[in-house]
């Protein structure tokens, strides 16, 4: 890991980071596969098509968007929004582990909030694994509450994950 003293970048991605993005999202299904929908497995399999595809559909716009985090040429974190009309789903954020509990985590998902605000959605909404307590108090920081719906987590139905979700104000939009 690259000294980690060093200032850390959340931009968006680019269309030409296809082969970054694979990297990283099966770096987080490795390290957290308890954690996510999707599977190590299932994701391993894809071909450079769809990496390109994911890359290419969040590079620009305002239907998708994912957002590194880089520590000079590593990337150390990554988060996507998906906008379904006025609701943007915050997905996949995942920080790697030695530069966790550094406000990397909360960086992310504020870069997805403004996106989400700037694209005019109304609500951010998102899905968190019962018992991950230390994603649920990051999300309860940035104004996320508990909806109340559940669901099995569709990687392992035997876990529950709840949804929670930050209503975007009129004033965030000025």
């Amino acid at each position: 890991m690259s000294d980690t003293s060093m200032s850390i970048v959340v931009r968006r991605i680019r269309q030409d980071e296809a082969p970054v993005l694979r990297r990283v999202r099966l770096a987080a299904l490795s390290d957290r596969p308890d954690a996510f929908g999707s599977t190590l497995d299932r994701e391993a399999a894809f071909d450079d098509e769809v990496w390109a595809s994911r890359a290419l559909r969040s590079s620009a716009g305002d239907q998708s968007v994912t957002y590194l985090a880089w520590l000079g040429d590593e990337v150390v974190g990554i988060v996507s929004g998906i906008s379904a009309g006025s609701v943007v789903e915050v997905m996949s954020m995942w920080t790697s582990p030695p530069v966790r509990r550094r406000g990397l985590g909360r960086r992310l998902v504020e870069a997805t909030v403004e996106w989400a605000n700037d694209a005019g959605a109304k609500r951010v909404e998102l899905w968190v694994i019962r018992g991950n307590d230390s994603a649920h108090r990051l999300y309860a920081s940035l104004g996320f509450v508990v909806t109340g719906d559940h669901q099995p987590l569709p990687s392992d139905p035997c876990r529950n994950e709840i949804r929670m979700a930050l209503r975007l104000t009129d004033s965030l939009r000025s």
